[in-house]
């Protein structure tokens, strides 16, 4: 594995941990401030929406650089962003920290993605950026846990403040390990030209419409563990461990058989899900079937997170380029993240009760796998040889034009 990888993987892990790690400490975090855990859980949706801004905002502004300058730029704001968190002495300093914060992630994911690419052979690409999300994954495994234990024990500052830590290292593994080379130039008209193909907003939507079958679900994962599976709330916390891990086998898994089966293997996996959904609204009150469901839910959601990264920049056909669709792509995820747990909150208000969202989650996935398919099919008709009478006509087409 090439260190530069390494490095964008630390990257993942500290913006995954700051992003989750506020879920586990809401009660210290309300207590230290003197506001009620209701108002320190705005600080999610606050996060949510410095992403959505800053993704194509600041991958904009970073064309001019070349991409290690523009990830080490955007670890100093998230650096500063955790550090100003850790010290905020009032609850508005720290949404405002946490919205500073957010604006690098979907940025850093998408010139990382780039950046990733860049690392290996093409053939290699999408496993590439699978081992960067790969940091993010284990965020929920070892990082959120941590930050939450250690919060419980000491303070919910410190955890900040070592996340900011973390970014620190990121920057002297961007320095040390990623080449400072700008590759082809790339402007950003070039860039805003990639949203004109259709592909890419096949993609986008593929994003917004299949991973939010993925949020549906693990929104409401918690009541459902302990309402339907009959789990106590102690016996939730080594689940999502399990859960954790299944989403970061399937994240390198998908690396693997992304570059080799692309969106074909993008139809599949939503299918799948469609299936694991459906039977998990029926076995969710069998504890043991419940858990087995809820992790092979997780591995197969997201094994199709790299395919479809790698896809959406494959789709924009910027020569070097595709970073700002690469971070609306990441938009697009935090969008399915709104849209799949609102879907799953109105049937659950409806009365549905928490089948529901399996039910929502698993017509999404049907969806998702259609435009998969469609993106698919779209992508083996322009690479599909051409037979001799096509051969034919574009060679007296060529003629006649000379």
């Amino acid at each position: 594995m090439p260190r530069g990888l390494l490095a964008l993987a630390i990257g993942a892990f500290g913006i995954g941990t700051t992003e989750f790690v506020v879920m586990g400490m809401l009660p210290e975090i309300a207590a230290g401030l003197g506001v009620s855990v209701s108002a320190v859980g705005l600080l999610i949706s606050a996060y949510a929406i410095g992403v959505v801004i800053g993704a194509p905002t600041l991958t904009a502004l970073g064309l001019r650089f070349t991409p290690r300058q523009t990830l080490v730029a955007l670890m100093v704001v998230f650096v500063v962003g955790n550090t100003l968190a850790a010290l905020a002495p009032t609850y508005g300093t720290l949404a405002a920290a946490r919205v500073l914060t957010a604006l690098a992630h979907g940025s850093f994911f998408g010139v990382g993605a780039i950046a990733a690419r860049r690392l290996v052979e093409p053939a290699r690409a999408t496993r590439a950026i699978s081992l960067m999300i790969t940091g993010l994954t284990l965020a929920n495994v070892i990082g959120v846990p941590a930050g939450t234990w250690v919060a419980q024990q000491t303070s919910w500052r410190v955890v900040l403040g070592a996340i900011a830590v973390i970014g620190l290292v990121t920057i002297a593994g961007l320095l040390a390990w990623l080449p400072g080379d700008r590759g082809d130039a790339v402007d950003l008209r070039t860039e805003l030209a990639a949203f004109r193909r259709g592909q890419v907003w096949l993609v986008l939507g593929l994003t917004m419409i299949g991973f939010a079958a993925t949020f549906a679900v693990y929104s409401y994962v918690s009541p459902i563990l302990t309402d339907l599976a009959g789990l106590s709330e102690h016996g939730v916390t080594p689940v999502l461990a399990l859960f954790g891990v299944g989403t970061t086998i399937g994240t390198l898994l998908g690396g693997r058989l992304g570059d080799r089966f692309g969106f074909g293997f993008v139809a599949v996996g939503m299918a799948a899900v469609a299936v694991v959904l459906v039977a998990f609204s029926f076995l969710a009150r069998n504890p043991v079937a419940a858990v087995v469901l809820l992790v092979l839910f997780g591995t197969v959601g997201f094994a199709m997170g790299p395919v479809v990264q790698n896809g959406v920049i494959v789709a924009a056909q910027v020569p070097g380029g595709g970073s700002l669709v690469s971070a609306a792509n990441q938009g697009a995820f935090n969008i399915a993240n709104a849209i799949g747990a609102a879907l799953g909150a109105l049937f659950i208000a409806q009365g549905f009760g928490l089948t529901a969202p399996m039910w929502v989650g698993a017509v999404l996935a049907v969806v998702g796998a259609v435009i998969a398919l469609l993106i698919a099919l779209g992508h083996r008709r322009r690479t599909v040889p051409a037979g001799p009478v096509e051969q034919t006509t574009a060679v007296l087409e060529s003629a006649a034009a000379a």
